[in-house]
């Protein structure tokens, strides 16, 4: 199986990047992951926030496969903590699917036809956090869930 990080708009924090780019590497011992960004949407400033939803959902459905799994990163998605994450990385990973994609939106989240595509949606938190940090943020967490899956000393109860 194949896990990608789809997200919109680059990262513009070298410190940031560093350390995505730390977590994407350790990753690669586990699992196949890519990591595909979609550029920002230019003149954002003439365009209402439900026309800039449509734009980026077109992008994001444009990058799928009919076979992927579409899980939404979203703030009134499932929470988990880190070992029922794990279980479910587990669960996907027996499932049979070929790539399982998250999805980080832009700014004003998902359109309408990117909702309705999404076999599953994800909270990280009740907080919000910006689109940059939870790259970094998430890319920890699945990290962590394939050490909790071969019992690595990494993460700690």
């Amino acid at each position: 199986m194949t896990i990608k990080l789809l997200t919109i708009g680059k990262t513009d924090k070298k410190e940031l990047i560093s350390l995505i780019d730390v977590y994407k590497k350790r990753l690669n011992h586990y699992i196949k992951f890519q990591f595909e960004i979609i550029p920002d949407i230019k003149n954002t400033k003439h365009l209402s926030e439900t026309e800039q939803k449509q734009k980026e959902g077109e992008l994001i459905l444009k990058t799928l496969l009919p076979t992927d799994a579409l899980i939404l990163l979203d703030e009134n998605g499932t929470q988990f903590n880190s070992v029922a994450f794990s279980n479910y990385l587990q669960k996907h990973m027996n499932s049979g699917i070929k790539q399982l994609v998250f999805v980080i939106g832009g700014p004003y989240g998902f359109s309408d036809a990117v909702y309705k595509k999404a076999n599953g949606k994800i909270a990280l938190s009740k907080m919000t956090f910006s689109h940059q940090m939870v790259r970094l943020f998430f890319i920890e967490q699945l990290y962590r869930g394939f050490t909790i899956l071969r019992n690595e000393p990494y993460h700690h109860q």
